[in-house]
């Protein structure tokens, strides 16, 4: 019993994390109808910002974190701004865009810190026990970050004026623009606030898990996977997808193995598609 709870606690975690990951990539597709290529990209980056901050410049590592989240916002929005945004309709384009882009990243990190995984340890060590159940501590401090960090852009997004603005964008771009409202100011922000989100997850989680340069590869593939659960363009969806698939791969993996675990959660996929093929919460149709 102690070890089923130790599990679901593990897979809470996960699917905290996977959340942060999957709101900004949620974001970005629902509000500018961009599939970002370059969100993996992202994520590494955080982690190689904050690890650069605490390895090179001795920053404590709460503000490393702050620091690289701050980083990745502002790539976002440059790049947004003055590369993406030239060509937001051209879904082609965009995919293309986003890619290189990635692939830049992750050149450039392979240029900068070589092939081996740097030595890159979360602060604080220790296991909590009790009530039949143990956590590690890094573990329920990335938790409570992430926790904050969702309940925050679900705030911003669902109890502000940004947050009406971007959601008016997302239902129909055409309605809100002649309503007043600015694409090539709002788009940048989206853009930004999802590669920030994107860092954010780098910056706690690599500590713990582990940073190269091309662990961006299976970040996206995950992220896109529960997007597509969720639903393409679904806040909702995307969070719930996400958890959900946090708990498939920590069960999974305790009681099935890595390898089966992960059939196990393509199975759940598909099965999702073939009974529900716009996602758990998606809609048939974009009106953006």
């Amino acid at each position: 019993m102690q070890g089923f709870v130790a599990t679901g606690l593990i897979g809470i975690s996960l699917g905290a994390q996977y959340a942060l990951l999957a709101l900004g990539f949620t974001l970005i597709f629902g509000i500018l109808g961009v599939v970002n290529f370059a969100h993996g990209g992202f994520y590494v980056l955080g982690g190689y910002l904050a690890y650069s901050l605490v390895t090179y410049l001795g920053v404590p590592y709460g503000l490393a974190v702050v620091g690289a989240a701050l980083g990745t916002t502002a790539l976002g929005y440059l790049f947004e701004r003055f590369v993406l945004d030239r060509l937001i309709d051209d879904h082609l384009a965009t995919l293309m865009l986003t890619l290189g882009l990635y692939m830049m990243m992750s050149s450039g990190i392979l240029v900068m810190f070589g092939p081996q995984s740097p030595s890159f340890s979360f602060p604080l060590t220790g296991v909590i026990r009790g009530g039949g159940f143990y956590l590690p501590i890094e573990n329920l401090v990335v938790l409570g970050v992430c926790v904050v960090a969702i309940l925050s852009v679900y705030g911003l997004i669902y109890h502000t004026d940004f947050g009406r603005a971007l959601r008016a964008l997302a239902d129909d771009r055409a309605v809100a623009t002649a309503q007043g409202l600015r694409p090539t100011v709002l788009f940048p922000a989206a853009f930004a606030l999802a590669t920030g989100l994107a860092g954010l997850t780098g910056a706690l989680v690599t500590p713990i898990l582990s940073l190269a340069p091309h662990i961006g590869d299976p970040v996206l593939a995950t992220s896109f996977l529960i997007v597509i659960l969720g639903g393409l363009g679904s806040v909702g969806g995307a969070t719930v997808a996400a958890f959900l698939v946090g708990m498939v791969e920590a069960f999974s993996a305790v009681y099935l193995g890595g390898s089966k675990g992960a059939l196990a959660l393509f199975v759940l996929v598909l099965i999702m598609l073939v009974v529900k093929p716009s996602g758990l919460f998606g809609h048939q149709l974009r009106g953006a």
